[in-house]
């Protein structure tokens, strides 16, 4: 059913790209050694196929980013046993496939929603491959966007099919979810997932094409808002967007008249500013609130009441 994830993608990847907040300062690219991550499980999909660069980091923006990831993992952020839902997300950074924001769009996220008492889990997928050094890195980067300023849109079954490997690492991270459900005080039937730009491109087809993942609620931080068609029994899906996003901010809300038409619960909330990428950057604007409203429209649905 689906294609291989290889340089075919150049528009999708610039479609659902880099989740680099539009900061001036701070934006130098800057090597780290791979940090420790002793509590990352590496999941049962296997090393990217062709893949030869090793795993690498960088530090930008007050963050930090991995690439070239070649074995997915996903780390866990479990709440303290006293507060705990039974609730669980997965939390998908953003990163055009390319990097993942691993720090502003992942744990700090997870760590956010373990003091709420919700169980998460960063996705650490597999990364489409870029050249190992960094200079190369930053020249495949900005010709990217050079030549795709504004890419087409690309159809939402043609882009899901590209993005195959990563499809299936969110599924096998619900696998080892529901398997280790009950170690981690985990209810199999309350886990979600969120995404941020190219994670939530991952998240909307983790719920539409995932198969047996099956989200039991969504998040599309800052993703493509392109029509699709809705399965019956969508999860409810949590939307948020700046109106200045340069990727999205222009492209209609076709997601989220896909989801009222199919009378599925959908939640949207619009910001004035705040750019693409500002996941949990503390900023001026009033996009620096989404995750609080996040948390308010998981507890509307009882998310972040204890199990019953």
């Amino acid at each position: 059913m689906f294609h291989s994830l290889r340089p075919v993608q150049v528009g999708l990847i610039a479609a659902a790209c880099a989740a680099a907040p539009a900061l001036a300062q701070d934006d130098k690219m800057v090597v780290i050694p791979v940090p420790a991550q002793p509590t990352a499980i590496p999941l049962d999909t296997g090393k990217l196929p062709g893949a030869t660069a090793p795993e690498a980091w960088h530090r930008q923006y007050g963050s930090v980013f991995a690439r070239n990831v070649t074995v997915a993992t996903l780390t866990p952020f479990l709440p303290d046993p006293a507060k705990a839902t039974g609730t669980a997300v997965v939390v998908a950074p953003g990163g055009g496939f390319r990097t993942l924001s691993m720090e502003n769009e992942g744990w700090d996220v997870a760590r956010a929603l373990a003091a709420k008492g919700v169980a998460a889990f960063v996705l650490k997928y597999r990364l489409n491959p870029t050249p190992e050094d960094m200079k190369g890195f930053e020249a495949s980067m900005t010709a990217m966007f050079s030549a795709t300023a504004r890419p087409p849109r690309p159809n939402p079954r043609d882009a899901m099919a590209g993005i195959a490997p990563q499809i299936a690492d969110a599924r096998a991270a619900f696998v080892l979810i529901r398997r280790r459900a009950g170690e981690w005080h985990v209810d199999p039937a309350r886990v979600g997932m969120v995404g941020f730009s190219a994670g939530a491109m991952l998240t909307m087809a983790t719920a539409l094409s995932g198969n047996d993942a099956k989200p039991a609620f969504i998040g599309n931080i800052y993703g493509p808002l392109a029509a699709v068609t809705v399965p019956a029994g969508a999860p409810p899906l949590f939307v948020a967007l700046a109106s200045d996003d340069p990727f999205f901010g222009n492209g209609g809300f076709g997601l989220v008249d896909s989801w009222r038409t199919a009378k599925a619960p959908v939640e949207f909330h619009l910001f004035e500013q705040g750019g693409h990428g500002f996941g949990m950057y503390p900023k001026t604007t009033t996009s620096t609130g989404w995750f609080e409203e996040f948390a308010r429209w998981m507890d509307m649905h009882g998310w972040l009441k204890p199990r019953s």
